[in-house]
């Protein structure tokens, strides 16, 4: 099959649409469940080669959460902590943690907004386990090399039957050029082939000098997941994954702000505050993510003020002031950062401070590069130049 019919494209009066091998080629996919739409395999085909790359450059387990062509999320499969596992809604599972399903668990649990109603992406064959966590979730569909009999039917059964499952020839390999419409006028590019290795982050411009190998793992990650992120985009890393993406931005400090506010909040929901909330009985993981969500924001007096509390919590949560979340916040170490392209001014250094950052990973290139350098220098971080930009549009 060299084609498939799809329902709509981006939008129901968007008809005909279809997805096809111009080449006569076979499809590489098979549709193993559901009907996935024009959106659903834009995510899936940039997902699928954000893990792939990811599991190249690691050796680890890989998996994604997309949304509208950027990634939420994105992980490798190391272990979760005690506390991870409770923050990512987790921690009930009586299950043993796969790579596969620690991946996932953090490449969902990191933004849980953002990755509501996501599209998955897994590097290697999606087992019970993984399966099991991608149930209880609000999700569009998954795409990896292969299922698990067992995994199939657990997610043949998610959405009342229509979960999209689709399956991908790990061995494909795309033509070289990429082709694509804009107003009926032929775009015509060479694919990003690019390959970042530990060799990718040997240019370091800074006073300060070392970078561990986690650090240079969770640049790696940074810098795979920016290549596969609508630009502009940053993207903040900790402990094998991402914790913070700012996608489409027009201004490279508009990135950085929005991805360092999804970081803070995801090293917020791991205070005592956060983690000692007693949610009212019946409340699902949704809706909990939106209550902490809002406990954490600055207009949570409000909230307290009109009562509305009572319908997610058992108690009356203690105000988070702004000084406690600033004094939590500072404990946020070691963080790693990436830029799709070179930081214009020394202000998205400083904004990165705010969020712990130690080691940061961008092009160069400005004409005020020194002036990046200098803030970099002044806060001991690690700063490389990769010489490459990783556009994506």
């Amino acid at each position: 099959m060299n084609e498939l019919e799809l329902k709509y494209g981006c939008n129901p009066n968007q008809k005909p649409s279809r997805i096809f091998m111009e080449d006569g080629r076979e499809l590489p996919i098979k549709v193993l469940n559901g009907r996935p739409g024009y959106i659903n395999f834009l995510d899936a085909f940039n997902g699928w080669q954000l893990v792939r790359e990811l599991k190249q450059a690691t050796g680890l387990a890989a998996a994604a959460s997309f949304k509208h062509v950027s990634p939420a999320g994105a992980a490798v499969g190391l272990p979760l902590s005690e506390v991870e596992r409770k923050i990512y809604w987790v921690d009930d599972l009586d299950m043993e943690f796969t790579p596969l399903a620690n991946a996932y668990a953090r490449a969902r649990g990191a933004d849980r907004m953002s990755s509501f109603g996501d599209f998955i992406s897994l590097s290697d064959v999606c087992d019970a386990a993984t399966a099991k966590i991608i149930k209880r979730e609000v999700s569009d569909g998954v795409i990896a090399p292969g299922y698990e009999p067992e995994a199939l039917e657990i997610l043949k059964a998610k959405k009342k039957g229509s979960y999209n499952v689709i399956e991908i020839d790990a061995s494909y390999v795309p033509a070289s050029t990429e082709i694509k419409q804009v107003f009926g006028i032929s775009f015509e590019q060479g694919r990003n082939e690019l390959q970042i290795d530990e060799h990718f982050f040997d240019q370091i411009v800074t006073q300060a000098k070392d970078l561990p190998g986690q650090a240079k793992i969770d640049l790696a990650i940074a810098m795979i997941t920016l290549k596969y992120t609508q630009s502009n985009s940053v993207c903040y890393v900790k402990g094998g994954q991402a914790i913070g993406i700012g996608a489409g931005q027009q201004s490279r400090i508009h990135c950085t702000r929005l991805a360092g506010s999804k970081a803070d909040n995801w090293f917020l929901r791991q205070s005592p505050k956060v983690l000692g909330l007693q949610f009212a009985d019946g409340i699902g993981r949704a809706d909990r993510d939106n209550a902490i969500d809002l406990y954490i924001g600055e207009d949570y007096m409000d909230v307290l003020a009109e009562g509305a509390w009572q319908r997610t919590f058992k108690e009356k949560p203690e105000v988070f002031t702004r000084e406690e979340k600033r004094a939590w916040l500072d404990r946020m170490t070691d963080v790693s950062l990436g830029s799709d392209a070179f930081f214009p001014f020394g202000d998205n250094i400083e904004r990165a401070h705010k969020s712990g950052v130690r080691y940061v990973a961008q092009p160069g290139g400005s004409v005020r590069d020194d002036n990046v350098i200098e803030t970099c220098d002044k806060y001991g971080m690690t700063m490389c130049f990769t010489g490459i930009r990783l556009f994506h549009h």
